[in-house]
C-alpha cells in the first residue's frame, strides 16, 4: 500500500536506510514506522503491513532488543503447556514487537491510531487485550489475577516440547497459574481475603473516589482549582530500557541463557559444566569455614530432595513446601530450595524459626502440608514445642533434607524431565504495620530479573588499559564481543552477610549464583564487628562483588577509622587488599551520601582499591514486594530512550539549541576530533556517576523538589543551612516502566515533585498470596492525569506496582526520601493579604531522627510517626535512652529510680531541636528504655518499626515511662464559642444562637389538666379528699373486708395478708403507741428506718394521722458505716429527731456491737444526742380503728405549707437532699400516677425497692389506698438473693405498672430471672433516671425478656427528679424509644442537630424520656437570661405541675425559693415553674399509632444532664459523662465505669481507675487523643487511681465530689499524675492574679492568655445560677513556687502503693502523710468565733511567705449538687492550729487555697476570712437574676487573705439534678448565736481511714457543720 502514497514511500525508505545503517535500533525503527502507517493508512492496511514486517524482519526476533525479547526464554514457550495468543489469533512466528506501553500511551494522547500494533500490556487491559477469565471452580472469580488465555491439559501436551508460542514476559504471568489443574487454590483462594489490616487508613488514604479498582477518577477539579491559563503538567511514565545484548553463560559465552526456563535447568547445566567449582562457602562469626559444596554436590543432593518430594509426597505439582531453616544453614537451604524447584512444588521460605505462632500462620496460609528441615531445627522445635505445651502444627509432615544423600542416576539420561510449575516461591514479609504478606514469585520473574542482574555485572568497567584501539563494547549481531575484553576469571565471588532466605540477599546470594555460577560466600552479620576480619576475608577470598547494607559497612569503615591498624595487622603476612572487588552492592531504600565519601576515600582506596568511590553501588529493593531489585548502578545505557531529560543543562538549553545548531551537522558529518567528542564522554561517565543532589528543605516541605547543586558542587556545598543532600540510585532495571505519582490522588506528579514511586517490570511479582483485595490496589495501581482542555482526570491504561516509596526523578534517575510510612504531615496555617490560608508540611523521619541522634545527647535510638487526631495530624517522637531504665544496677538490686527532670529536660530538648532545624511542631515525646520500642528485622538486624510504634501507641501498650506534651504549639484545631469568656448562656451566644433558629417556635410543652379524678369503683370524685388519710378511712368503711397489704416471701409465697379494717387497727395500734409510749406530737421529726415491710407502711400512716413529720430512712448498712453514720447523725442533728422507729429486723442491727459502738462514740465526738429507738413491729393491739381512736387530720396539718413527709435523697456522694412534702402535694403525686398510667382498682400495685423516697415510697404507701387496689410487698433483699420473685409476683398476679429502677433489672438479667414467667400482662414497666436514660438498658431489658412476653412498649423510662418523681414518662405512649444522633460539635455550642451516625460516627445517641404527665408542663429555658429557648437549642428543664415538691426542708434561703419559683421573660408571668437544674429539650417525632394507622404527632422531652454535670472552657459545653464515657472506652486497662473529669481551679482534672499499673504513661496520649478527638478539647492532667481507690457509692455510681475533693487535697492515692499542658508556661499556670477585675454572672469566666495565639483557657466557667458545683466556681489553687515541675509525675515506680501522688502541675505540694483532722474536705467549724488563721508547724519549710492564705476551697460534685465550705478551725481545736504528726519531708509544701474573685455567694461569717462573727456587716440585698455585679477581690499580701467589700457579694446558688445546696448566711446575732449553740448540721460522710487510732479524727472528719437550727435551717445536702 506504500506504493500508492509516494509521501509514505519516501518516508519509510529513508527510516529502511537509517536502521541498516544503524543510525537507530530496532525498537525505534518499529515506533517510528508504526507512527507513519498509522498516520498515513487505515487499521486494516496497517495490520497487513505489520505481519509483513514480521515475516522480512531484518533481525532475529529472539534476538532483538524489544521488551519482549530481551529474554527469549521468557517470550518463548519451551515449557510443555501450549500458550496461544487470543488478542492477535495469528501464529507465534509472526509476532510483533510493538512500542512499549507507554510509547502507546503517549501515541494515543497525540491522537495517534495504534490500534494494530499495540504492546500487550503488562497487565490486561480493557481497549486493547480483554483480561482472561480463570476456570470457575464452584465460584466466579474477576480478572484481577490476570493472564494469557490458556488451559494446561496434560494429557493433549505431555513433556517439554511443544509448539512455541507467545507469552508476554511481564508480571502478569508471575500471578497466572498455566496449569490450573495444579495450581488452582493460588488464583481461586483470592477472594478469602482473609488479611484486610494492611496498611488500614496510614497507607494509601485514596477512597472509593479514587479507587483503582474501579477505575473511578478523582472528583472533577472546578475551574477555580485549576491553574489559571496553565496546564497541569504532568510528568508521563519514563519509557523503559531495553537490554542492548543476550546474556550469555559467563562460563561458555556459545550458551545463551534464554534456553533455559527456570533456576531448575540452570542448576543442572551448572552440574555438568562446572561440577568440581564451589558454590557456597559458609563461614562463622570468627571467619571460620564451616560449610562449603561445589555445584555437582548441590545439584545432586537437590535432585534427591526433588525425587524424594516426587516419589513419597504425595504432592500435585504447585503444592506448598515450607522450608524451615536457619541463616547459618545456607547450603541446607539452598538444596531444599532448589529441590523444590526441580520437584514442581512451591517453596515458602519461613525464616523466623523461633516464633512459633508465625509458623502456624504461614503453614496454615499456604496450606503447606510438608516441611522441609534440618535434624537441629527438628530437635529444637520438640524441646520448645514440649516445654511451652503447645501442640504441633496439625497436618504437616516434617522432613529432615540434612539426611537425604545425593541422587546418582544410573543411567546419564535417566534425569527426569523438569516440569515446573508457573509460582516458584512464596516470599513472606511483614509490611510496615506488621501484617504478614506473602508475595508469589514466578519462575519467569526470577530469570528475567537474574538476566538483567548478569548483564549488569558483566558491563562493569574493570579500569585496565586497553591495547587495541577498537572500541570494547562493541558486538557483532549475535551479541558476541567483536574485541574481546581482556581475559578474566568468569566467576564472580560473592562475599555476603545479608540473609540468603529473603529478599536481596536470596536473589543475589542464592538464586544469582546459580544463574551465572558463581561462587558465594556468606558469614554472618555479627562479624563485621570485629575489627578488621571483614577485611580480612574480603582480602581472602579475592571478593569480586560485595553484597552488604549501611549499617554493616558502618560498623567496619568506622572501625577502620578509628584503629586502622587493627585491621592491616589483623592476620600477619596478609595485608588486605580490595583489589578485585569491581562492585559493592549496599541493599537499602535511601542512600547516605556522607557515609559514601567516608567509605570510597577512606576504607576502599586505603584497602588498594584506586576505582573508591566507583565501587559503590546501592540497590533499591522492595523487601515488602520480594525483594527484587529495581534500581541499581550499571553501565547498559538506553537511558536516552526514557523519555525524560537526562540533565538539567540539557534541559535548560532545548530552547537556545534550537536556535544555534551546530555547525558541523551542515555537511552529514560530525568531527571525530575535538569538540563535542569530550562533551559527550563527560556526560556519559556523569550519567554513570552516583548522582547526589543538593534540595532546598523548604521546597521539601511542600513536595517540590528545587535542586540548589549537583554532582561535586553539591558536595561541596554540602554543608550549607537550609538546604538536604540527597543521593540517587540509579536508572530504573532495564524494561521498567516507572513513574511518580501523587499517593494521595493516584495524579501522575508534575516534574520535580515528589510522589510515590510506581514501578512496572517484568522482573516484579504479580501479587500477594491470597489477598485479592491487596493485590489489585498495590500490584495493579493505574494512575491518572489531567490532560489539556479537561477538568477531569483521565485514567492510563498501564497497571503499575505501588512500591510505597517516596521520591523523585531527576536526570532519569530515581531519589528515594523514604517509604510513604515515614513521612509526617503537619498542617500550617496563615493569613497572607487578608485571606487565611492553610497547608501541609510533609517531614521524613530519617531526617528527623538524623537531627536528635546529632544534637541530642543520650539519645539510645529514635522514631517518629503522626497520629490523625481531630482533623489533623500530630507529629509523635519516640526516644530510647538509657536514663529511662529501671533495670537494676545489681542483680536482685533495687529498681534504679528515674530522673524525672533529665527525662523532661530531655524531651524539651527534642522538640527545641526538631523546631530550629525542622519547623517541625512536636505534640507528644514518649520515652521508653532501650530496646523496648517495637522491632522490625531488616537484614538480620532489629529497627524500630515506626508504622508498629503508631499501633502499640494508638493501643496505648508502649513500654513508655515518661510522656511530655506540646498541645500549646501542635494543636491547632480547637474551636472557641461564640463567647470564650462568657459560656454559651452569655446574652452573646444565645443571642448567636437565636439568629440561627430565628424562624423556629419557642420550647414549651401543653397541659392536660385534670381537675377532677373518678374513684373507678364508686364513682366517687377524689380530689374531695384533701389527704391520704381520709381517703384510707373511706376505703375502710366501704370495703374493708378486701386485702389491702399481703406481703411475698423469699421463696415467693403470699403471706397473711391484711384487709382494710385489718389496716386501719394495725396504723391505729401504731400511732396510740406513738401517742402514749413514746409522747410524740404533731409537729415532731421522726425517723422511720424499716426494712421494706408492712410495719414500714403501718409507721408511715400513724405519724400522718398524728401530724408527725416522718423522715424515711434506708436501713443502716453494717458494711459502709463510714458512710451511713454520718448520714444518720447528720439527719438526727439537723432535724431534731425526737425518736427513731424500728422494726425488729433494723433493732437487731442497730445493737450490734460493731454499729452501736461506732454511732455512740461517733454521736460522742459530735456533741449529737442519740434519740430513743422504738420498736412498732408489735405495738398494744388496739380493737377499734383510728377514727375511734380520736386519730383524725387537723385543719392545720393539710395546709399546703405544713410538712408531713421529709424524703432524703441521697446523692452517689452521701450529700444529702431533703425534700418536704405537704397532704397536697402526696394527693396530687397519687393523682398523677393514676392519670398517667391509667391505674385501676382491679390491677393491684407491687411495692419493691427504695420504697423510702420517690415513686417507690407512692407505689408502695400511697397508690393502693388511692386505688382501693391490693397493695404486694417484695423485700429487696429477698430479691436480691432471688431476683425470680419479683417477676413471678409481676406474673401471677397481672400487675400492670411496676416501678424499677435500672441497677436492679442489670441485677435480674445477670442472673437471668424472669425468662419463664408469663409477662403479657405487664404494660408499663417504669424504669426511673434522674438524668439522662442510659441507652442500653431499654434493649437489654427488651431482648432479655423477650421470652418472658413483655411487650417492647411496655418499657418504658421515667424521668424522675427530687423535685418530682415523674416530670416525663414514656408509660403507655404505645412506641419504642425515639432514638437521636446528635452532632457533638453543635450541642457543645447548646444546638441540637440530629445526623446519621453513618456519617458522624462520634454523634452523641440520647433516648428520650417521653411526654408530660397530666396537670404537668414543661419548658425549655436558658438558665441565665430565663428566656424560653427556641426550638433547635436545649436548656434547662422547667416543670410546672401539681406534683411538684414545694420547698426544701427547712430552707429559708432566698435562692432556694427562687429555684421553687422559675417565672420566664418571654412566657406566662402567672404560671411558676421548679427549675430542675438539668438540661434538655422537647422534640416533635410523628408515629403511625393512631386508629388504622394514622399518624400521631408527639412532644417528648430529651434530658441531657445536670447542669452541675457539665463544664465550660472556651466558651463550649463539656458533659463530665461523655468525656468519661469517651475515657473509659479508649483502653482495655481502665474499668467500667472508672472515669472521673472535673474542673478545679481552672484545669481539667481526669482521674481514671486501673487494673495494672505498667506503662501508665503509654495511657496518657491515648486518653488524651481520645478526648481530642471526639470532644475538642486539651484536658489539663490526667491521674490515674488503682483499682478499689476510685471511690463508688453502694450502687457502684461514681463519687465524683469525693473523687474531687481527694485529688484537691491529695488524699487520693494517685499512683501517676501527668501534666498535658506546659505548667511553667503562662498557659499552665493556676494562680490567679489577685485584685483582677472580673465580670462576674454567679459563675465568673476567667480570660486567660488573652495575648496568647492559640486557645483560651479552660478555666471559661459555666454560665448558670443553677447548678455549677463548686469546684467550677469558688477554687482557686494557689501556688507557692516548686509545684509539680517538669511535664507531670511520672510513676512511682519501685515505690509502696500507698504513697500519695505528686501534685498538680504548678501546684504546691501539701504534707503527703499525716493530715490533721481539720484539713479534709468533710470538716466544718461549730464555732463562730475562733480563728481562721493558719498558724505553720516550725518545722513547716514551705519556701513562700505567703503561706498563711485561708483554706477555702468549695469543692463540688460534677454531678451532684452540693456546696462545701473547707476552713480551719473545728470542733475541739479552738485556735485552728495545725500541728502536723510528723515532720514534713523537705520537698512537701503545704498547699494553700484562697478564695479568688471568682466567689460569688456570701459566705457563712464562720467562713469568711478576716471577718470576726460579732462584726458581721449588715446582709447583702436579695438576690435577682438581673443582678450580676462585679467582684473585687483584693489580696492583702502580708496576712495573705481576700477580702470581700459588702456590697460586691452576691449569694450562689448551686444546681444539679438533686437540688441546691447552699450554706447558711445568718442574718442576725440571734441567728449567729444559734448557730454557736446548736453547732450546725452535719454535712458529709467521711473519706476512709485505715487507722484505728485515728477512729475519732474519722468521725470528726466525716462531719460538715453549717446552718442553723431547723426552724432557720438551711436546705442541707
Amino acid at each position: 500500500m506504500a506504493e500508492t502514497n509516494p509521501e509514505l514511500a519516501a518516508k519509510l525508505q529513508e527510516l529502511d536506510h537509517e536502521l541498516e545503517e544503524g543510525d537507530i535500533t530496532q525498537k525505534g525503527y518499529e515506533k517510528r514506522r508504526t507512527v507513519l502507517l498509522s498516520q498515513y493508512l487505515g487499521p486494516e492496511q496497517t495490520d497487513r503491513l505489520q505481519s509483513q514486517l514480521r515475516l522480512h524482519s531484518v533481525v532475529n526476533s529472539e534476538d532483538s532488543g524489544s521488551r519482549s525479547a530481551s529474554l527469549a526464554a521468557l517470550s518463548r514457550n519451551d515449557s510443555p503447556y501450549g500458550v496461544s495468543n487470543a488478542s492477535s489469533g495469528k501464529n507465534s512466528e509472526y509476532m510483533a514487537y510493538p512500542p512499549s506501553q507507554v510509547g502507546r500511551f503517549q501515541e494515543k494522547q497525540l491522537g495517534i491510531r495504534t490500534n494494530s500494533l499495540q504492546r500487550q500490556p503488562s497487565h490486561g487491559s480493557e481497549t486493547f487485550l480483554p483480561r482472561p477469565q480463570t476456570p470457575e471452580y464452584g465460584y466466579s472469580r474477576d480478572g484481577t489475577m490476570v493472564g494469557s488465555n490458556f488451559a494446561f491439559n496434560p494429557d493433549t501436551q505431555p513433556g517439554y516440547e511443544g509448539p512455541p508460542g507467545e507469552v508476554e514476559a511481564s508480571r502478569q504471568s508471575t500471578m497466572l497459574e498455566a496449569h490450573q489443574g495444579y495450581f488452582s487454590d493460588f488464583t481461586g483462594q483470592q477472594m478469602q481475603d482473609n488479611n484486610d489490616a494492611y496498611g488500614g487508613p496510614n497507607r494509601y488514604s485514596a477512597g472509593d473516589a479514587f479507587s483503582p479498582t474501579v477505575a473511578i477518577p478523582p472528583p472533577m477539579m472546578s475551574q477555580s482549582d485549576l491553574p489559571a491559563g496553565v496546564v497541569i503538567e504532568s510528568m508521563l511514565p519514563l519509557e523503559p530500557r531495553d537490554l542492548p545484548f543476550n546474556v550469555f553463560d559467563p562460563h561458555n559465552p556459545s550458551i545463551l541463557m534464554s534456553k533455559f526456563d527456570n533456576i531448575g535447568a540452570v542448576l543442572r547445566h551448572r552440574g555438568r559444566v562446572q561440577p568440581r567449582q564451589p558454590a557456597f562457602w559458609v563461614l562463622d562469626s570468627r571467619g571460620k569455614e564451616t560449610a562449603s559444596i561445589a555445584w555437582e554436590k548441590v545439584c545432586s543432593r537437590a535432585e534427591k530432595v526433588a525425587k524424594v518430594i516426587r516419589d513419597k509426597s504425595n504432592l500435585y505439582r504447585g503444592d506448598r513446601v515450607a522450608l524451615v531453616y536457619r541463616d547459618t544453614e545456607i547450603i541446607e537451604f539452598v538444596v531444599a530450595l532448589l529441590g523444590c524447584f526441580i520437584a514442581g512444588v512451591v517453596a515458602v521460605p519461613i525464616n523466623s524459626v523461633d516464633d512459633y505462632q508465625k509458623l502456624i500462620l504461614l503453614l496454615t496460609t499456604t496450606q503447606a502440608h510438608l516441611a522441609l528441615t534440618t535434624d537441629n531445627n527438628l530437635k529444637a522445635f520438640h524441646r520448645d514445642i514440649s516445654q511451652n505445651r503447645l501442640k504441633w502444627p496439625s497436618g504437616v509432615e516434617w522432613w529432615k533434607t540434612n539426611e537425604f544423600g545425593s541422587y546418582h542416576p544410573k543411567k546419564h539420561d535417566d534425569t527426569p524431565p523438569l516440569q515446573v510449575p508457573e509460582v516458584a516461591y512464596i516470599e513472606f514479609s511483614r509490611a510496615p504495620t506488621g501484617d504478614l504478606r506473602g508475595v508469589v514469585l514466578s519462575h519467569r520473574t526470577i530469570m528475567h530479573q537474574m538476566a538483567c542482574l548478569s548483564a549488569g555485572i558483566t558491563t562493569i568497567p574493570t579500569g585496565g588499559a586497553s591495547s587495541d584501539t577498537f572500541s570494547p563494547g562493541l558486538r557483532d549481531m549475535n551479541g558476541n564481543f567483536i574485541a574481546s575484553p581482556p581475559k578474566s576469571s568468569p566467576t564472580e565471588v560473592i562475599l555476603t552477610y545479608l540473609d540468603p532466605r529473603e529478599s536481596a540477599g536470596m536473589i543475589l546470594g542464592v538464586l544469582f549464583a546459580v544463574y551465572g555460577g558463581h561462587t558465594t560466600v556468606w558469614i554472618e552479620s555479627k562479624t563485621v564487628e570485629t575489627p578488621g576480619l571483614y577485611a580480612h576475608l574480603l582480602s581472602k577470598y579475592k571478593t569480586t562483588i560485595m553484597v552488604a547494607d549501611y549499617p554493616g559497612l558502618k560498623r567496619a569503615a568506622y572501625n577502620y577509622q578509628q584503629d586502622p591498624m587493627a585491621t592491616r595487622n589483623f592476620k600477619k603476612n596478609a595485608e588486605p587488599s580490595f583489589a578485585s572487588v569491581k562492585m559493592c552492592f549496599i541493599d537499602t531504600l535511601t542512600v547516605d551520601c556522607e557515609f559514601h565519601e567516608i567509605l570510597g576515600d577512606r576504607w576502599f582506596r586505603p584497602m588498594r582499591n584506586p576505582k573508591g568511590r566507583d565501587l559503590i553501588a546501592p540497590m533499591l529493593c522492595l523487601p515488602e514486594h520480594g525483594g527484587m531489585i529495581i534500581s541499581v548502578r550499571d553501565w547498559l545505557g538506553g537511558e536516552e530512550r526514557m523519555g525524560c531529560p537526562l540533565s538539567m543543562e540539557e534541559e535548560e538549553s532545548d530552547e537556545e539549541e534550537k536556535k544555534a545548531e551546530d555547525p558541523s551537522v551542515v555537511n552529514g558529518y560530525t568531527s571525530l576530533i575535538g569538540g563535542g567528542t569530550v562533551k559527550k564522554t563527560d556526560q556519559e561517565n556523569s550519567r554513570n556517576q552516583l548522582t547526589e543532589v543538593l534540595l532546598d528543605k523548604e521546597a521539601l516541605k511542600v513536595n517540590e523538589v528545587v535542586v540548589v547543586a549537583m554532582g561535586e558542587e553539591a558536595r561541596k556545598r554540602a554543608g550549607e543551612p537550609g538546604t538536604m543532600r540527597v543521593g540517587a540510585f540509579g536508572y530504573p532495571l532495564p524494561d521498567a516502566t516507572l513513574a511518580v505519582v501523587d499517593p494521595e490522588t493516584n495524579l501522575l506528579c508534575s516534574p520535580y515533585s515528589i510522589g510515590e514511586i510506581w514501578v512496572d517490570s517484568p522482573s516484579l511479582s504479580g501479587g500477594f498470596w491470597q489477598l485479592q483485595k491487596h493485590t489489585e490496589t498495590i500490584f495493579h495501581a493505574r494512575p491518572y492525569r489531567f490532560v489539556e482542555g479537561s477538568p477531569t482526570p483521565q485514567l492510563l491504561e498501564l497497571e503499575f506496582l505501588r512500591t510505597g516509596l517516596l521520591g523523585f526523578i531527576v536526570e532519569g534517575k530515581i531519589f528515594v526520601l523514604g517509604l510513604y510510612e515515614d513521612r509526617i504531615r503537619q498542617r500550617v496555617e496563615w493569613v497572607e493579604h487578608g485571606v487565611f490560608e492553610a497547608e501541609h508540611r510533609y517531614f521524613f523521619v530519617q531526617h528527623l531522627v538524623v537531627s536528635i541522634m546529632k544534637t541530642v545527647p543520650k539519645v539510645f535510638d529514635c522514631s517518629a510517626f503522626d497520629s490523625h487526631v481531630n482533623g489533623e495530624y500530630l507529629p509523635i517522637i519516640l526516644i530510647e535512652t538509657q536514663s529511662a531504665s529501671t533495670t537494676p544496677t545489681n542483680p536482685g538490686g533495687p529498681p534504679q529510680q528515674l530522673d524525672i527532670q533529665f527525662l523532661d529536660s530531655l524531651s524539651e530538648r527534642c522538640m527545641e531541636v526538631l523546631y530550629q532545624e525542622h519547623h517541625l511542631r512536636v505534640y507528644c515525646v514518649m520515652i521508653t528504655a532501650p530496646n523496648t520500642l517495637p522491632r522490625v528485622v531488616k537484614n538480620g538486624r532489629r529497627e524500630i518499626g515506626n508504622m508498629l510504634c503508631r499501633k502499640e501507641f494508638d493501643n496505648g501498650c508502649l513500654s513508655c515511662v515518661h510522656v511530655k506534651f506540646g498541645v500549646e504549639s501542635a494543636v491547632q484545631n480547637l474551636a472557641l464559642g461564640d463567647d470564650p469568656v462568657g459560656g454559651i448562656w452569655s446574652p452573646v451566644a444565645s443571642m448567636a444562637r437565636q439568629n440561627y433558629l430565628i424562624m423556629q417556635d419557642k420550647q414549651y410543652s401543653g397541659v392536660d389538666h385534670r381537675e377532677v379524678v373518678m374513684d373507678d369503683r364508686t364513682s366517687t370524685p377524689l380530689n374531695q379528699f384533701s389527704n391520704i388519710h381520709d381517703l384510707m378511712q373511706w376505703r375502710v368503711s366501704r370495703q374493708s373486708e378486701e386485702l389491702s397489704y399481703c406481703t411475698i416471701d423469699g421463696r415467693g409465697k403470699e403471706g397473711k395478708g391484711i384487709n382494710w379494717k385489718k389496716f386501719d387497727l394495725k396504723v391505729a395500734a401504731v400511732a396510740m403507741y406513738l401517742k402514749n409510749k413514746v409522747k410524740l406530737q404533731a409537729g415532731d421529726r421522726v425517723l422511720l428506718m424499716y426494712t421494706h415491710s408492712e410495719e414500714f407502711v403501718f409507721a408511715v400512716h400513724a405519724c400522718f394521722c398524728l401530724g408527725i413529720v416522718a423522715i424515711p430512712m434506708a436501713p443502716i448498712d453494717q458494711m459502709r458505716l463510714n458512710e451511713d453514720a454520718p448520714a444518720l447523725l447528720h439527719i438526727i442533728s439537723d432535724f431534731r429527731v425526737k425518736a427513731i422507729l424500728v422494726n425488729t429486723e433494723v433493732e437487731h442491727v442497730l445493737k450490734l456491737k460493731q454499729v452501736s459502738q461506732h454511732l455512740k462514740q461517733s454521736a460522742v465526738i459530735l456533741k449529737v444526742n442519740m434519740p430513743n429507738t422504738y420498736n412498732t413491729t408489735k405495738p398494744p393491739k388496739q380493737s377499734t380503728g383510728c377514727r375511734e381512736h380520736g386519730l383524725t387530720m387537723r385543719p392545720a396539718w393539710v395546709q399546703p405549707g405544713y410538712p408531713v413527709l421529709i424524703w432524703t435523697f441521697w446523692t452517689p456522694d452521701q450529700r444529702r437532699i431533703a425534700v418536704q412534702l405537704g397532704h397536697n402535694t402526696i394527693m396530687a403525686l397519687c393523682k398523677v400516677q393514676k392519670e398517667t398510667c391509667q391505674m385501676t382498682s382491679t390491677r393491684p400495685v407491687l411495692g419493691c425497692v427504695r420504697s423510702t423516697i420517690g415513686l417507690g415510697f407512692i407505689h408502695t404507701c400511697l397508690m393502693g389506698i388511692f386505688l382501693a387496689a391490693p397493695t404486694y410487698l417484695v423485700s429487696p433483699v429477698d430479691f436480691a438473693q432471688n431476683p425470680n420473685i419479683l417477676f413471678q409476683t409481676l406474673s401471677r398476679y397481672k400487675t400492670k405498672d411496676a416501678y424499677a429502677t435500672s441497677q436492679m433489672l442489670d441485677h435480674a438479667i445477670a442472673h437471668g430471672a424472669g425468662k419463664a414467667m408469663a409477662m403479657h400482662e405487664l404494660k408499663n414497666l417504669m424504669i426511673a433516671a434522674d438524668g439522662r436514660p442510659r441507652v442500653d438498658v431499654y434493649s437489654r431489658v427488651r431482648i432479655h425478656f423477650a421470652p418472658a412476653s413483655l411487650d417492647r412498649t411496655a418499657i418504658n423510662t421515667v424521668y424522675s427528679h427530687v423535685l418530682n418523681p415523674m416530670v416525663a414518662s414514656r408509660s403507655y405512649m404505645c412506641i419504642e424509644p425515639v432514638e437521636l444522633h446528635l452532632d457533638m460539635n453543635a450541642l457543645r455550642r447548646g444546638l441540637i442537630m440530629p445526623v446519621d451516625p453513618d456519617s458522624e460516627p462520634n454523634a452523641l445517641m440520647v433516648q428520650d424520656s417521653g411526654m408530660v404527665p397530666v396537670s404537668t408542663q414543661i419548658a425549655i429555658v436558658n438558665p441565665e437570661t430565663n428566656q424560653l429557648c427556641l426550638v433547635g437549642e436545649y436548656g434547662e428543664v422547667w416543670v410546672q405541675s401539681e406534683a411538684n415538691a414545694h420547698c426544701f426542708y427547712g430552707s429559708k434561703e432566698p435562692l432556694d425559693a427562687e429555684r421553687f419559683n422559675g417565672r420566664t421573660v418571654d412566657g406566662d408571668p402567672n404560671v411558676r415553674y421548679v427549675r430542675t437544674g438539668d438540661l434538655g429539650f422537647l422534640h416533635n417525632v410523628t408515629r403511625p399509632i393512631g386508629p388504622g394507622g394514622a399518624p400521631v404527632d408527639m412532644q417528648v422531652l430529651f434530658v441531657l444532664g445536670s447542669i452541675g454535670d457539665t463544664f465550660e472552657v472556651n466558651g463550649l459545653n463539656h458533659f463530665s459523662m461523655d468525656i468519661e464515657s469517651s475515657v473509659e472506652r479508649c483502653h482495655r486497662n481502665i474499668l467500667p465505669n472508672g472515669c472521673a473529669v472535673f474542673q478545679a481551679g481552672g484545669l481539667v482534672v481526669v482521674v481514671v481507675e486501673i487494673f495494672r499499673r505498667n506503662f501508665l504513661a503509654a495511657m496518657v496520649p491515648v486518653i488524651v487523643n481520645a478526648i481530642l478527638n471526639e470532644h475538642q478539647l486539651v484536658i489539663d492532667i490526667v491521674a490515674f487511681v488503682i483499682k478499689g481507690d476510685f471511690h463508688r457509692s453502694r450502687l457502684g455510681e461514681k463519687q465524683r465530689g469525693k473523687i474531687l475533693a481527694g485529688w484537691v487535697t491529695r488524699k487520693m492515692r494517685t499512683i501517676a499524675q501527668y501534666s498535658i499542658r506546659d505548667p511553667n508556661g503562662e498557659d499552665g499556670q493556676i494562680t490567679e492574679e489577685p485584685g483582677m477585675m472580673m465580670q462576674v454572672r454567679t459563675s465568673t469566666g476567667t480570660f486567660r492568655n488573652s495575648m496568647m495565639t492559640g486557645s483560651f483557657r479552660g478555666s471559661v466557667q459555666g454560665g448558670s445560677m443553677l447548678g455549677m458545683p463548686g469546684h467550677m466556681q469558688n477554687l482557686q489553687l494557689q501556688t507557692g513556687g516548686g509545684g509539680g515541675g517538669g511535664g507531670g509525675a511520672q510513676e512511682l515506680q519501685g515505690q509502696a502503693q500507698t504513697n500519695y501522688a505528686p501534685p498538680p502541675a504548678g501546684v504546691a505540694e501539701m504534707p503527703a502523710q499525716s493530715y490533721p483532722p481539720e484539713l479534709i474536705p468533710e470538716l466544718a467549724s461549730t464555732t463562730a468565733n475562733s480563728s481562721h488563721r493558719y498558724q505553720r508547724d516550725e518545722n513547716d519549710d514551705t519556701p513562700t511567705e505567703s503561706r498563711n492564705h485561708h483554706f477555702l476551697a468549695e469543692l463540688g460534685d460534677g454531678s451532684e449538687t452540693t456546696t462545701n465550705y473547707y476552713y480551719s478551725a473545728g470542733d475541739g481545736h479552738p485556735s485552728g492550729e495545725f500541728q502536723d504528726d510528723e515532720t514534713r519531708d523537705g520537698n512537701h509544701q503545704n498547699q494553700q487555697y484562697g478564695a479568688s474573685g471568682d466567689v460569688t455567694s456570701p459566705l457563712p461569717l464562720i467562713l469568711q476570712p478576716g471577718v470576726n462573727a460579732n462584726e458581721a456587716p449588715p446582709p447583702p440585698p436579695e438576690p435577682r437574676y438581673g443582678n450580676k455585679p462585679f467582684t473585687n477581690a483584693p489580696h492583702d499580701d502580708n496576712g495573705g487573705r481576700f477580702y470581700f467589700n459588702d456590697d460586691q457579694r452576691t449569694p450562689q446558688a448551686v444546681d444539679d439534678d438533686d437540688g441546691l445546696s447552699l450554706p447558711l448566711q445568718g442574718h442576725s446575732d440571734h441567728e449567729r448565736e444559734q448557730a454557736n449553740n446548736i453547732g450546725g448540721g452535719l454535712r458529709v460522710a467521711n473519706a476512709h481511714s485505715g487507722d484505728e487510732e485515728d477512729w475519732a479524727r474519722e468521725a470528726l472528719m466525716s462531719m460538715n457543720f453549717a446552718g442553723t437550727g431547723p426552724e432557720k435551717m438551711a436546705r442541707l445536702d
